[in-house]
């Protein structure tokens, strides 16, 4: 039973500049030159929390933001609307909808939250010292549900507004909507992960909760893309096993995309020879993929990119699948099971910066 409730957020003031340079992506997509960018944005922006030099000096940049007043907390509890349009690695724009809630977690044995990824120590070990330093979940992490949203954006101009993310305080009670369904983490292990084991080791009621953004499988702006594999060394693995040969690349994926997911396709691409592979197995295609191991391996969301490093002579062989559906992996997590590394990219990521959930 999912235990959803509104809560007291801590945001900027108008104080601490305009939101736009506050705000950035989350902290496990940035690399160093981003980070520093992002740093010389604004004394303010929330990379200076999420990502510090040291955690013990994010718990007292937070603390000092507060008695400055560059971030303020709500008088009252609030569920939010939040709203993101993007336009996709594809070039379709899109409108994401989401509740901005605090969920009490729940260890995953329990089935209210489902995992669909194996985590790393190393990075929870740093996001728990960032948390017993400021005491606060700095960055909300992605959640789906089954069933219709109980809430839609105000016919109102946005609270809040940032890099084509707009928010609303909602008036309501939403917890009942979410009483008995199973939530699935499509971003966040490792902050999920990380919240059970603070809450673990400090035993107070306000460590149990979490920022989530709750996103319905029904929303039309929900997608998942595929990420797409490239291995430095030609992987002629028999169990993986060749294809049709198109002429094109293109045509190859127009045909995979016309193929049933009632069992694994891909294309694969060598020295500029697209091959279309349908397989007898009825697992996922990135289960299919994933015997081929990860030695040598790299991942990007773009096709084109793959093609490229192939043709270019810095790879030897492209893999390039279709979206997994989100059905799939719903039903992958009901089994207790976990997908291969990069089955799945959300898009877009969540902002980090437009509310804090302080835990007391």
């Amino acid at each position: 039973m999912a235990d959803v409730q509104p809560f007291r957020a801590v945001r900027y003031d108008e104080s601490a500049g305009p939101l736009d340079r506050l705000v950035a992506p989350p902290y496990d997509v940035l690399d160093a030159e981003q980070r520093a960018a992002y740093l010389a944005r604004s004394p303010y922006n929330v990379v200076h929390l999420t990502l510090p030099d040291a955690e013990d000096a994010a718990g007292d940049t937070w603390r000092a933001w507060q008695d400055e007043r560059a971030l303020v907390r709500d008088e009252r509890p609030s569920f939010w609307a939040l709203v993101q349009d993007y336009v996709g690695p594809d070039g379709v724009a899109r409108t994401r909808t989401g509740l901005v809630a605090s969920l009490r977690v729940e260890p995953y044995e329990r089935g209210v939250v489902l995992p669909h990824e194996r985590t790393h120590r190393g990075p929870k070990e740093g996001r728990l010292r960032l948390l017993r330093a400021t005491r606060a979940q700095l960055e909300p992490i992605l959640l789906l549900y089954d069933g219709p949203a109980p809430v839609s954006a105000p016919d109102r101009e946005a609270d809040l507004a940032a890099d084509g993310a707009r928010l609303w305080r909602v008036d309501g009670d939403f917890g009942d909507s979410f009483a008995d369904r199973q939530l699935l983490i499509a971003d966040g292990h490792h902050r999920y992960e990380t919240a059970l084991a603070f809450h673990e080791e400090d035993g107070t009621e306000e460590s149990a909760f979490l920022m989530v953004v709750l996103v319905s499988t029904e929303d039309p702006g929900l997608t998942i893309f595929p990420t797409h594999r490239v291995f430095d060394a030609a992987l002629p693995d028999p169990s993986v096993g060749f294809g049709d040969p198109r002429s094109d690349v293109r045509d190859a994926l127009s045909d995979l995309d016309e193929l049933s997911y009632d069992t694994a396709a891909f294309v694969r691409y060598e020295r500029r020879q697209p091959q279309l592979v349908a397989t007898s197995d009825r697992r996922p295609d990135v289960f299919v993929v994933d015997r081929l191991g990860q030695d040598g391996i790299s991942y990007t969301p773009d096709w084109h990119e793959a093609v490229r490093r192939v043709d270019a002579g810095d790879a030897s062989v492209a893999y390039l699948l279709r979206p997994t559906r989100i059905e799939d992996v719903f039903a992958v997590a009901r089994r207790g099971e976990v997908m291969p590394q990069k089955s799945t990219y959300f898009y877009p990521k969540l902002l980090s910066g437009l509310l804090f959930h302080p835990l007391g």
